[in-house]
């Protein structure tokens, strides 16, 4: 008969941003579990708040499910004697099946052993089974406390383990396991008692605690829209800091707070980034997104004492926000490119120069990409002018303190020093994407700053031999090349990476060509992983077949698009298997000279004028970016080279005859292979 199954971790106050990755393995965890022991279930629910971590399941069978199976020992001659009496082996067989010898089955010349193992009942299992599910979460960091050698993310304090209504005993870390669970740190009257699996989110609500994360998570929306509708504004809710706060309290009440209007003249970042970075608090704007002089905070208790509490995070964002007026007055004592002349003193990396020099390189580098890209001479401009500023906000009063306003500050101290619009925007925009899910530049001058600082931060710190491997990537470059990748790719732009890498490297001075070399293999190989990810929706094999060549990162997914178009159509496989079987001799070709005076049939000739041809077609189709009609050009291709196989021994006994037909052959692999390495896609 299957029952619910409860399981609570109580611990100290877990950091809110682990609780998420802590709820999905848990229940990744489990139903692996559940499956590798043969216990059925119905559904499987992980419910978290700051000091539980629990695991629901529905409808869990009483019991392991029965295993029958046939195992196959050694051959019937090897089995038994000439008198039919079973052998060591054939024993040595059964006792290792936990069978009699006398009950092995012959057949098929084998003799095989019928074994029915009966599943054990799923309560005793679990009394190992649990504890195992607790020793298997991983987290970033963990403690020990005490005398103990167990390691956790916090001190474990309780464990509630209930089948239906049954305790499952067990110990772990000197505590063990019953139905008694803890309330409210300050609501609840303290321990209370868990009398089934079904009854605990109702035992839970009674006392203080809404263990249902998206039931809790709801209710903070709710109520906070709710209060800043009372107040007259519209709360600017992001979904980072509601999930943060989500794993902070166990029973939400929103409040509002308010602070005096004089802070409005700052930045509204300025104010919004002490106050939600810094003291989770949500902004509050009216309907048109001005600031409002009012925040919302949400409380870990009731409605008791509002009063109290509203004032105490009122007085704490005082002092914040008077410390934000004084470094922007501070900081505006100095235009934004006198602030530049203290990044000489700040070193960018050990080995790389300063801070200072990195924005001489980057504005080199962004003339140089400006060109590249075709960009008009404002942009031009704009580009350059914002390299040169787009450090300068580092050493400000402002950024100091809150690191997290890099380039916003330098967007609003621009603005102010009255630097043309696009120059502050690009100077914001440059760090852009700041993380996952961020947005692009949308500014040309934006684009080739951003493009400009990525592609520095990449060759500088390559050059120091710290590229990421693993899980390591302490200076986000992993990052900073997929935005690249994506920024290439939005905006369309057509940019040599090795001449990019090229220039940026004569910027750091490398010299030494064996070096510039390995530093270009790099940079392209850590690019290539990047394009997998982006084209990841695109088939694998036809995302090998477009990654030989990344110098033109958009071109690339430009072909990723034909070439997937092209495999998927019924034309596909005959061409395909023409252009592999070219490839295929083409390796073997010593020389890539065409001498048309040594064709011998007709068919070689043909081939070379359908090539020709196709050359010119591929050239404008390329220019034009119509890659789709390029592979067209290239399946022309398909039946002069089909004719050319069935009329032609490529593989001729004059030596020239031979060399000028695999030339021929390596020609047009080299012109196939500038849209795709088709030997790489796999034929349904």
């Amino acid at each position: 008969m299957a029952k619910d199954l409860l399981f609570e971790i109580g611990t100290e106050e877990v950091p809110a941003h682990v609780m998420p990755g802590t709820l999905a393995q848990l229940k990744e965890n489990a139903e692996k579990a559940f499956k590798e022991n043969r216990i059925a279930y119905e559904s499987v629910r992980t419910l978290g708040t700051p000091r539980r971590t629990a695991l629901l399941v529905k409808g869990l069978a009483d019991k392991q499910e029965d295993v029958a199976s046939e195992n196959r020992g050694p051959s019937v001659k090897i089995a038994f004697d000439a008198d039919g009496n079973p052998t060591k082996a054939a024993q040595g067989f059964a006792r290792g099946q936990h069978v009699d010898p006398k009950d092995l089955v012959v057949k098929d010349g084998y003799v095989y052993a019928e074994v029915h193992e009966e599943g054990q009942p799923t309560a005793k299992i679990l009394e190992t089974l649990l504890p195992e599910l607790v020793c298997g979460l991983s987290f970033p960091n963990n403690m020990r406390w005490g005398d103990l050698d167990f390691k956790f993310i916090r001190p474990i304090r309780w464990f509630v383990a209930l089948y239906d209504k049954d305790v499952i005993p067990f110990e772990l870390a000197n505590v063990k396991s019953g139905r008694t669970s803890r309330g409210h740190r300050f609501l609840s009257k303290g321990d209370f008692t868990i009398a089934s699996a079904a009854d605990y989110e109702k035992a839970c609500e009674e006392n203080f605690i809404i263990v249902d994360q998206d039931k809790r998570k709801a209710m903070i929306r709710e109520q906070i829209e709710a209060v800043a509708k009372e107040n007259g504004g519209q709360a600017e809710i992001t979904e980072d800091l509601l999930e943060e706060v989500l794993y902070l309290v166990e029973y939400p009440t929103a409040l509002c707070g308010k602070f005096e209007d004089k802070y409005l003249a700052l930045p509204p970042e300025a104010v919004i980034t002490p106050m939600r970075d810094h003291q989770r608090y949500f902004p509050v704007k009216t309907a048109d997104g001005k600031l409002l002089p009012l925040f919302i905070t949400v409380r870990n208790g009731g409605k008791e004492y509002l009063e109290t509490v509203q004032h105490g995070n009122e007085r704490v964002l005082r002092a914040r926000l008077a410390d934000a007026q004084f470094f922007f007055d501070e900081d505006r004592k100095k235009s934004l490119e006198e602030h530049r002349e203290k990044l000489k003193t700040v070193v960018f990396q050990q080995g790389l120069g300063t801070m200072y020099e990195k924005t001489e390189r980057l504005e080199k580098l962004a003339d140089f990409i400006a060109d590249a890209i075709g960009a008009d001479e404002k942009a031009h401009k704009h580009a350059k002018r914002a390299a040169i500023l787009s450090k300068a906000d580092l050493v400000t009063g402002m950024v100091t303190e809150f690191t997290e306003l890099q380039g916003i500050m330098g967007r609003e101290y621009a603005k102010l020093d009255g630097e043309c619009e696009k120059v502050a925007i690009a100077i914001d925009e440059h760090y852009k994407p700041r993380f996952a899910g961020d947005s692009q530049p949308q500014t040309t001058a934006g684009r080739i700053v951003s493009l400009a600082d990525k592609i520095d931060t990449i060759v500088g710190t390559f050059s120091l031999g710290k590229i990421p491997t693993g899980s390591q990537d302490p200076f986000a470059l992993r990052r900073q090349a997929l935005g690249l990748v994506n920024m290439m790719i939005e905006a369309k732009y057509h940019l040599s990476l090795t001449a990019v890498v090229a220039k940026a490297m004569d910027l750091y001075g490398m010299t030494d060509e064996k070096a510039r070399a390995k530093m270009q293999q790099d940079v392209a190989d850590f690019i290539r992983l990047r394009l997998k990810n982006v084209l990841e929706n695109i088939r694998y094999d036809v995302v090998d077949a477009v990654l030989a060549d990344v110098d033109d990162i958009y071109a690339v997914a430009l072909r990723a698009e034909a070439v997937a178009a092209y495999a998927a159509s019924d034309r596909a496989a005959d061409g395909i298997q023409a252009f592999v079987r070219v490839a295929n001799l083409a390796k073997k070709a010593a020389f890539d000279k065409v001498d048309a005076g040594l064709f011998q049939t007709d068919a070689e000739k043909n081939l070379f004028a359908a090539y020709e041809k196709a050359v010119a077609a591929v050239d404008a189709d390329i220019k034009a970016e119509a890659y789709g009609k390029a592979i067209d050009a290239l399946t022309e291709l398909t039946q002069p080279i089909t004719t050319f196989f069935d009329d032609v021994m490529v593989m001729d006994k004059d030596e020239s005859i031979k060399n000028n037909r695999l030339a021929l052959l390596k020609t047009i692999d080299e012109l196939v292979n500038r849209i795709a390495d088709f030997t790489k896609i796999v034929l349904g």
